[in-house]
């Protein structure tokens, strides 16, 4: 299977735009252009540090085990009935696979062959509310990993089983739809609503280049309240900063000059 039939796919540039503005100036902008307080997907930290990833999500849902509806046996169930290894099959080149494993720290819901899979096939990274197994393999893989934490335990040793593919889920507590982007580095995974990937890469952008020009102020000793936010004056330097280094952005929040 291919998971391009699956939801809509957006241009890759905007993807990559969003990979290098990076979570912490994503999750500032979609809290002030969309309202969205909390995009980040806490408590899920990178297995792979200085690692940053962005792709569309292929989402994949536990459920609580229950024996009458699967039994535990990691082999035993028809390949349609592996749920887990579906979700690698549907990713495209570029994509995450999310998962909700249920916060559960016991049950490893992918694991070294699936994951060699995985990379083989383009994926991006990986992103559970749970864990993995057979970590030692899995990083010289060189995913993007963003997890609860590892165990040895196989995916429905313990307490929970794959219920559904590229569905609604709820991941560390957020909201997730088939298709959303994520974007994920050192200060952790944070989902962009696919309809608002464009306008977030644009809104972000913008905030990276007074950033940077705050940053050269700042580091040069500059005061902290005339450049952070910027006052009247230093906004006014900003705009020359601009056209001088052929940058084209919207004007930054600022702070009028105190008497």
């Amino acid at each position: 299977m291919d998971g391009t039939s699956d939801f809509s796919r957006i241009a890759q540039a905007t993807v990559d735009q969003l990979r290098e503005i990076g979570a912490a100036a994503i999750a500032g902008a979609l809290a002030q252009k969309a309202g969205i307080r909390n995009p980040h997907l806490a408590g899920l930290v990178s297995f792979n540090r200085g690692k940053a990833v962005a792709g569309q999500a292929v989402t994949l849902q536990f459920m609580p085990k229950r024996e009458d509806v699967h039994w535990g046996d990691e082999y035993a169930a028809a390949p349609e009935r592996e749920l887990h290894r579906q979700a690698i099959m549907r990713a495209a080149p570029g994509d995450i696979i999310v998962v909700d494993a249920r916060g559960s720290m016991t049950s490893g819901v992918f694991g070294e062959m699936m994951l060699t899979s995985f990379k083989a096939r383009g994926g991006e990274g990986l992103v559970v509310d749970g864990c993995i197994r057979d970590f030692p393999e899995v990083e010289k893989l060189d995913l993007g990993l963003w997890l609860r934490g590892v165990t040895p335990n196989f995916h429905t040793q313990t307490d929970i089983f794959p219920h559904a593919v590229n569905v609604p889920i709820a991941c560390a507590g957020v909201y997730i739809v088939p298709g959303d982007i994520i974007v994920a580095d050192d200060d952790g995974a944070v989902v962009v609503p696919l309809d608002l990937a464009a306008t977030i890469a644009e809104v972000a952008s913008g905030k990276l280049d007074w950033e940077e020009f705050s940053r050269l102020k700042l580091a040069a000793g500059g005061a902290l309240d005339k450049y952070y936010p910027l006052n009247d004056e230093a906004a006014a330097e900003y705009q020359a900063w601009l056209r001088t280094n052929d940058k084209r952005a919207p004007d930054p929040p600022h702070h009028a000059n105190e008497a």
